[in-house]
């Protein structure tokens, strides 16, 4: 197995005989959830899966978005656990956020509604990670949003 094969599987998740896009996604909760303390560790790591993941998704998907490339995942559910990382450092995040990042970045990138689509229509490797980048983001927004009411309706 090449080095652009085991980025783009995530080390193998994409292999899964069933849903792997899931398992990615799931692996990359797992992996994410300790970097909810260090936000700018878990930037960093989003950035650094799309930057690894545009070249392994080219290198090793030919440009096809294969069903076994996850690393589009990885770097969308990072980047929509950037949302859930906890306001007070010594506090945890706790599980309720990061699970209602991973429902909603899964319903994104399943559904692909408006960019997450128009990123999905291009056959190439910025389409691969794009569609994963925008529902990550898409997904954060919502935790923003949803954090946000409940902690104004917390305060009532």
């Amino acid at each position: 197995m090449t080095i652009a094969r085991i980025i783009a599987t995530f080390g193998g998740c994409g292999l899964a005989p069933k849903a792997p896009g899931t398992v990615g996604s799931l692996a990359a909760l797992i992996a994410g959830l300790p970097l909810l303390k260090k936000p700018k560790v878990l930037l960093l790591s989003a950035v650094a899966a799309t930057g690894v993941g545009l070249w392994a998704s080219h290198k090793a998907g030919d440009g096809e978005d294969h069903s076994w490339i996850v690393i589009d995942e990885v770097a969308g559910m990072w980047i929509s656990l950037l949302a859930c990382a906890a306001v007070d450092k010594k506090k945890s995040a706790g599980w309720l956020w990061p699970l209602v990042a991973f429902g909603l970045f899964r319903l994104f990138d399943i559904k692909k509604p408006g960019p997450v689509g128009y990123m999905d229509r291009r056959h190439d490797a910025v389409g691969i990670m794009g569609d994963d980048v925008v529902a990550g983001i898409m997904a954060a927004l919502c935790i923003k949003v949803l954090r946000t009411a409940a902690g104004f309706f917390k305060k009532a």
